[in-house]
């Protein structure tokens, strides 16, 4: 009797370490790439739920902001809704920062990015990016009684406004490291430094800047255009295939109706006046070696 309790106990231990092993090896396996463990959602996956996840911002008039009903309106929000109708599902919009935009798609938080996201080497390590829909550089805005338009004015004591994870923060740490900033997560907050004095100077992609010169009595873009032309485009979480094909399909589709021209003369002519609508605007994911840098010099006075 004795015998077998011991030989049953033998082989209760050998399943149980067995058991034991083969849990261990399943949990060190790759699979970010199964539906089940992504922490992405495929297209299909939105498809059924029947809503899509997109972040936007909602403090960056005229491109993402929220207007006084409460109700989300900009360049970028306009495209997304437009999305969501193609795809036949519902939009819940994310509040998102520049800082965050990387983390809120690595995390599931949000399925898409439009929030005036800037196509980088650097960031297309982290996410995917989908074909271009407006073309923009840097600016510098600065206060009439000083403006700046060369940084070779600013003094060892001046600092100048970035919000965090912008193109425009990367680009002064690496070209212009001597500069001192200012670095803020919402736009509200460096608008209100830029106002109480606080730096000699904002700098941020060139459609910001300028839109608030135009808003605001008493600054002026003094520099409209700093480093090179990039573009803005919609982010998908790092190997998100399906929904990264989807997107490219429907931009080059809305071409047929001049889509993102409609969007511009809804959402940004008002501010930008029609003058720059063909310099900022991408049709179809296709950039044009004529547009150049947007020539918005002349108007960034008022």
């Amino acid at each position: 009797m004795k015998k077998l309790k011991t030989i049953f106990t033998l082989i209760l231990t050998f399943t149980l370490v067995l058991s034991l092993g083969s849990c261990g090896e399943s949990s060190g396996k790759d699979t970010s790439n199964s539906s089940s463990s992504a922490v992405y959602r495929t297209l299909d996956e939105i498809k059924k739920s029947g809503k899509i996840n997109i972040g936007v911002f909602s403090d960056k008039n005229p491109f993402g902001y929220v207007d006084e009903s409460g109700e989300y309106q900009g360049y970028d929000v306009y495209f997304a809704r437009r999305i969501g109708k193609d795809l036949g599902v519902d939009i819940n919009f994310v509040s998102t920062e520049a800082a965050n935009r990387v983390e809120y798609l690595e995390t599931g938080k949000v399925d898409i990015i439009l929030a005036n996201f800037t196509v980088t080497d650097e960031r297309a390590q982290k996410v995917d990016f989908a074909l271009p829909y407006m073309n923009v550089s840097l600016g510098v805005v600065s206060p009439d009684s000083r403006v700046i338009t060369d940084l070779s004015q600013l003094g060892a004591n001046d600092e100048v406004i970035v919000i965090s994870g912008t193109t425009a923060e990367d680009y002064l740490i690496k070209n212009y490291p001597n500069i001192k900033l200012q670095k803020y997560d919402a736009y509200a907050n460096a608008k209100n430094a830029l106002e109480n004095g606080n730096a000699a100077a904002w700098a941020n992609d060139n459609t910001e800047v300028l839109a608030y010169a135009l808003q605001n009595k008493g600054y002026k873009v003094g520099i409209p255009s700093l480093g090179s032309q990039d573009t803005i485009a919609p982010a998908v979480s790092k190997g998100n295939e399906t929904l990264l094909k989807w997107i490219n399909d429907e931009i080059r589709s809305l071409a047929s109706e001049n889509f993102f021209h409609k969007d511009y003369e809804e959402t940004l002519a008002d501010t930008y006046g029609k003058e720059h609508e063909e310099k900022l605007v991408v049709e179809g994911g296709v950039t044009s070696d004529k547009k150049g840098d947007p020539d918005v010099s002349d108007s960034s006075s008022s």
